[in-house]
């Protein structure tokens, strides 16, 4: 950096730094979403790469001036938030009610062995790279590889499904249906790494499950009752302010039991009732996570140094790039055949379950903070997700699948999803959930 550019830098407070970061990564942000978008990828795959430029990976030791020590605390803080606002808009998008009771059946299959083979092939995977990366108990290394190798992007799913117009139609249905069981049996699996990491005796695993349970059993049982007869209320300021400390106090309580914070604002959004209040809310919150989690990807960008994988990086990410792959394409293939899916949706089925984008980098930046891997291992992992999202769009194009699964289209559900596909494109969905309706439209018609 010239030194008159490093003169004016230095005298800099780190709130001063913030201020310019902020301002820097948005933009960042929003350019290279803004130009993936045009290549016909996510917006939020060019936000990520974005934040890998800005990262050693680009730029080098100037990163490091452009983010300066001081000044990580205070933009960890901000992606925490973006984070957390982000889970709980995630959490909001569960709705699982009107799918048909066959095609639960296909999803529940789809997402099941969509899950346990890829978490398999992780612990297998786990044998040759655990030499190389070992920082942590193996029990606790082999179940994230497992869980790292299992996770679907359920938000970036639903971008490429409502720009593909597949959203509404059953295959989509499905779709988003496997995706949200696969990231409950995997974040169920997280939650359990994490309570391992945080014991430090025989007797803090039993405790922190036991919290965590409990937490669970209370919001389902108390909260989400007492919260049910305010669906339809109008939102006003304070209503938001109390839904916002709400969801920061549920991430509170799952990270002062021993988990991460994702975990309760995860939860919070998963029961707060649907309805008009439920829409409103998702707008406001929407907007908060467009703003904050672009420092999220800064963050992770900062911890990805591709140069500095070595050679034997190149064996180590062909390996996690085949597992990776392999295990969700065999997993949704033999879960969409066994429901009796014709075998071109099916291999697209195993191919939108490959999709990982953002939730991948959430569960890899815990994995990271929680030293169960290292900054080389979490490099190589960080580039697969992004190669597996990327290619999802392409793959699924030259598949060419039946989004209708031998049903007959539903002219309400064309109508709809044209809806969608016009607010898209108007952008009504800016948002990192890439949606602002329900996951689980039924387009056949009532169900059972």
């Amino acid at each position: 950096m010239h030194p008159a550019v490093g003169f004016v830098f230095h005298r800099w407070d780190p709130i001063q730094f913030v201020l310019f970061d902020v301002a820097l990564v948005v933009l960042a942000a929003q350019l290279f979403g803004r130009l993936f978008q045009r290549f016909g990828q996510p917006p939020v795959i060019g936000e990520v790469i974005a934040g890998i430029s800005l990262g050693p990976s680009i730029l080098g030791h100037y990163s490091h001036a452009l983010f300066p020590i001081d000044g990580l605390p205070f933009l960890k803080l901000l992606s925490t938030l973006g984070v957390v606002s982000f889970m709980f808009l995630i959490g909001l998008e569960l709705r699982l009610g009107h799918l048909r009771r066959e095609r639960r059946r296909a999803a529940g299959g789809v997402a099941l062995l969509g899950t346990i083979v890829p978490f398999g092939l992780g612990l297998l995977m786990a044998f040759a790279l655990y030499p190389s990366h070992h920082q942590a108990r193996f029990l606790a290394f082999a179940v994230f590889m497992g869980a790292a190798m299992s996770i679907t992007a359920f938000p970036v799913l639903a971008r490429i499904m409502i720009e593909k117009r597949m959203y509404t139609k059953p295959l989509g249905v499905v779709t988003m249906a496997c995706a949200a069981g696969d990231d409950v049996l995997t974040w169920a699996t997280l939650a359990f790494v994490l309570a391992v990491m945080s014991s430090a005796s025989h007797l803090d695993l039993p405790y922190i499950i036991g919290m965590a349970l409990l937490f669970a059993f209370l919001m389902i049982r108390v909260v989400r009752p007492a919260l049910n007869r305010f669906a339809d209320r109008p939102l006003d300021a304070v209503t938001l302010s109390l839904v916002v400390a709400g969801v920061l106090l549920c991430a509170f309580s799952t990270a002062a039991v021993g988990l991460h914070e994702i975990f309760g604002a995860f939860v919070a959004g998963a029961i707060f009732p649907r309805g008009k209040l439920a829409d409103q809310v998702r707008a406001q919150m929407s907007s908060m996570a467009t703003i904050l989690l672009p420092m999220f990807f800064v963050v992770t960008g900062l911890n990805v140094d591709i140069a500095g994988v070595g050679l034997a990086g190149i064996w180590q990410f062909a390996l996690i790039l085949l597992v990776a792959c392999s295990g969700k394409f065999i997993g949704g293939i033999l879960g969409a055949r066994a429901n009796g899916l014709k075998m071109r949706e099916s291999v697209a089925l195993g191919v939108l379950m490959n999709t990982r984008g953002l939730t991948e980098l959430i569960v890899l930046n815990i994995g990271l903070q929680a030293g169960v891997i290292d900054a080389k291992l979490f490099s190589l992992l960080v580039l697969m997700a992004v190669v597996t999202t990327v290619a999802t769009g392409p793959l699924l194009d030259a598949i060419k699948p039946d989004p209708y699964l031998g049903e007959p289209p539903s002219l309400d559900a064309e109508a709809h999803a044209e809806g969608i596909l016009a607010a898209e494109q108007a952008g009504g969905f800016d948002d990192p959930s890439a949606s602002q309706v329900e996951i689980a439209v039924d387009t056949s018609g009532p169900g059972p």
